[in-house]
């Protein structure tokens, strides 16, 4: 049986500056992809092209089949957390999700519970109230994460939030990535800078180089090909003619 894809980049172009990037591929719903390359190959232009920070200045991209290029974020079925977790720091934690829902807020009691509901199973019950600089870096993260259990979207976008957690914390964020979804069903397109954390937590893999994906495969075994040199200096081994 065929699917339509949960997101599908068709030849999209972008381009800024130095940076030049053209992409195209898709994904299946419910798939779990790790981007990865170096630093300023275009990791985090992909996302921010899909939640619809950037626009494209050709080709098209769809999510469920829609075409999306005209639609702003807050339009898309989309859910993103950032490296920074992006808290507005003088609104408490509550408020924070809260506004993940509805941007204007208006929340009744199921909506409210909704929230409660989130924290609780990001392990802060209790925290509603608390500000954001009360908290510690791994909390802050919980916090991003539980507004993206609220909001319930389809496609979760990441941008490195585990980077600088420590192997534990970051395993316990992975986890809770695989709660979303599985709870909601949601497709995740996570940038990291870690073969583990993509070993751990992806089923695809795309490989960006210099703006362009240099590989689209399976993560199973992925990282001990030795055919691809652009993953071969990546990694820092030797590459071989």
């Amino acid at each position: 049986m065929t699917h339509t894809p949960a997101i599908q980049f068709d030849t999209v172009g972008f381009g800024v500056g130095d940076l030049s990037a053209e992409f195209s591929f898709q994904r299946q719903p419910g798939s779990v992809t790790a981007i990865l390359g170096p630093s300023g190959a275009g990791k985090s232009t992909l996302l921010n092209l899909a939640a619809g920070f950037l626009a494209p200045r050709s080709g098209e991209i769809r999510l469920q089949g829609r075409k999306v290029n005209d639609l702003p974020p807050s339009a898309r079925d989309v859910s993103v957390v950032f490296q920074d977790n992006n808290l507005f720091a003088h609104l408490d934690i509550r408020t924070n999700i809260g506004l993940g829902i509805d941007p204007a807020l208006r929340l009744d009691s199921p909506g409210w519970a909704q929230v409660d509901a989130a924290l609780d199973r990001v392990g802060l019950p209790g925290f509603g109230r608390r500000m954001p600089a009360t908290l510690s870096g791994g909390e802050r993260q919980r916090v991003a994460l539980a507004r993206a259990f609220a909001r319930r979207r389809s496609l979760l976008l990441l941008d490195e939030p585990f980077d600088g957690l420590g192997p534990g914390l970051a395993a316990d964020m992975l986890g809770l990535m695989r709660d979303i979804r599985a709870d909601v069903g949601a497709t995740v397109l996570m940038v990291t800078h870690d073969p583990d954390e993509a070993r751990a937590a992806a089923d695809e893999i795309l490989f960006i180089s210099a703006g362009r994906i240099s590989a689209d495969a399976s993560a199973e075994g992925f990282f001990e090909r030795r055919d691809l040199p652009d993953l071969e200096k990546y990694l820092g081994r030797t590459v071989t003619s």
